[in-house]
């Protein structure tokens, strides 16, 4: 598609997008991104109701259709319901335990299956609604992926297994005109991320690594996803965006 010839090629107008995960966070700065670009936007959460969540948490439902899955039950996924038409689904799935929780297995476990094994299980589930639509697939992982993170073996290594398994679909499925990408966030200011925020000296070591100065936001990882969305990226395939402030540099 040359995306020269669209009046906005950043226009979701008439498009179908699920975030899962979107009812928080990073990935609520992306569903309410795509809203305003014009899209109809469901979102996944793990709360009974859109009413359970609080503005102070980063969580903004105005305007998104809500709709309650523990994507950690592979059962659930596959029996939730799930829009008619997708154009793009966007996995922003994820959770993370402190204190060495995560060198206990069954912590890792429960992890793995959140951050990894639940992204295989959606992806699936909706591979056939992004076909019909020549859709888009974006994964949102971590630059933890892509380097050691201290206390953390879980996720980091769910989140270097996302980093992969999103090339690996983007293969598999490039001739089913799904184009499969992926986002990896550094250090986003959200409620996962408070034991380091909340602490001065640790916030102040982070910064001092990041070249931007500052932290990202939802918003930022936002940008990033109606870019990959977008027929603007559509010659990228299987690629991971670090969107980082130069964190990983």
């Amino acid at each position: 598609m040359d995306a020269s010839s669209l009046p906005n090629p950043l226009d979701f107008s008439g498009k179908t997008v699920l975030v899962v995960g979107g009812s928080s966070g990073i990935g609520n700065g992306i569903a309410q991104a795509f809203r305003r670009h014009g899209a109809q936007v469901h979102v996944w959460g793990t709360r009974a109701r859109a009413a359970d969540y609080r503005a102070d948490e980063g969580s903004d439902l105005d305007g998104l259709a809500y709709c309650k899955v523990d994507v950690g039950d592979f059962a659930a996924v596959a029996a939730a319901t799930a829009p008619d038409l997708l154009d793009v689904l966007v996995l922003c799935q994820g959770t993370v335990a402190y204190g060495r929780k995560e060198f206990e297995m069954d912590t890792f476990q429960r992890i793995i299956d959140v951050n990894l094994n639940s992204l295989m299980a959606c992806a699936t589930k909706f591979r056939d609604a992004l076909a019909a639509r020549q859709g888009s697939l974006i994964t949102i992982s971590s630059v933890g992926g892509l380097r050691a993170t201290r206390g953390n073996p879980a996720y980091a290594a769910s989140k270097a297994g996302a980093i992969h398994l999103t090339a690996t679909l983007a293969q598999a499925w490039a001739r089913k005109g799904i184009r499969v990408n992926g986002v990896a966030p550094g250090l986003v200011d959200t409620k996962l991320t408070k034991v380091t925020i909340a602490n001065d000296d640790r916030l102040r070591e982070r910064l001092g690594g990041i070249p931007a100065g500052r932290l990202g936001t939802p918003d930022d990882m936002a940008g990033a996803c109606l870019y990959l969305a977008s027929p603007l990226a559509s010659y990228v395939y299987g690629q991971t965006l670090a969107v980082d402030g130069g964190r990983t540099l």
